[in-house]
């Protein structure tokens, strides 16, 4: 792997001047011999109740040396703010297979449905079966209810696996997008895993604040190892604005300190995160 790269909103305009399309051009940390590939996440998002929930992290424009980042929503919907990273592969990574799976390659998103899976074939096989991550880069839900969206990995072998987009309960999700990389089970110095708020607490007793340690679990790193993180997952009630950051700090050789947080009054029933760490 290569670098995590990162994009705010913020870096761009203030969160009291929304705008339906948020871009800027970033540098890359350094330059490569060839275009990297770039696997994007969700890690942070501001947006007004009472519309549709409509948020698109993506990126283009990908050369040796730049690429351009994108926060957008579209109709209605106000985003105030919005973060994402960037998990950055070397063209040299070949090792390492990446993706994403949209729920419209399944359905049009006026015909939603409650669950969504896809089996994604890998374009060259594993020797062993492989470690797979899978985050959401985007997702339409519909409003009146709360917003409730999960990825998640099943029957994963050495030729592929079957990424799921499901929503639950009376949310409506007209659309999503989520991410994918998957690297060999043996591979040195990486190590992945999922963590989710009710690791700390139960759904049903929100807080705006969310934390806990946790270790790499024997994988063997030299040094302070860099950290990717997105969005999973997410359960959050309509009454109020749609806020929610997820990041990581307390980084060690041995592990690190997740958080899952709201600001002001929104209510996190739970939410979960995938992460990377690596060197």
């Amino acid at each position: 792997m290569s670098a995590v790269s990162s994009f705010n909103t913020g870096e761009v305009r203030p969160w009291n001047m929304p705008e339906k399309k948020t871009s800027k051009t970033i540098n890359l940390p350094q330059t490569w011999v060839a275009p990297p590939r770039l696997v994007v996440g969700l890690t942070s998002v501001d947006m007004q109740a009472g519309t549709n929930l409509r948020v698109q992290a993506y990126v283009d424009g990908i050369d040796r040396q730049k690429y351009t980042a994108h926060m957008d929503t579209w109709a209605d919907t106000t985003l105030y703010s919005g973060r994402f990273d960037a998990l950055v592969l070397k063209p040299a990574n070949m090792d390492i297979l990446s993706g994403q799976f949209s729920t419209g390659e399944d359905h049009p998103w006026n015909e939603p449905k409650a669950k969504t899976s896809r089996r994604i074939n890998f374009e060259r096989p594993f020797i062993t079966t492989p470690k797979v991550v899978v985050f959401l880069n985007s997702f339409d839900t519909g409003s009146g209810s709360s917003t409730r969206v999960t990825t998640y990995t099943s029957g994963i072998d050495t030729n592929g696996f079957t990424i799921h987009i499901d929503t639950w309960s009376d949310t409506t999700l007209y659309s999503a997008v989520a991410g994918w990389v998957a690297y060999p089970e043996d591979k040195d110095y990486i190590f992945s895993g999922t963590a989710n708020t009710m690791d700390a607490r139960p759904w049903q007793t929100p807080q705006a604040q969310t934390q806990k340690d946790i270790s790499f679990q024997g994988a063997s790193f030299l040094k302070k190892p860099t950290i990717f993180v997105a969005l999973n997952s997410i359960d959050i009630s309509a009454q109020t604005n749609l806020r929610i950051r997820a990041y990581v700090d307390n980084v060690t050789t041995s592990g690190l300190t997740w958080h899952i947080d709201s600001w002001a009054d929104t209510k996190i029933w739970s939410a979960g995160i995938s992460y990377i760490a690596f060197h």
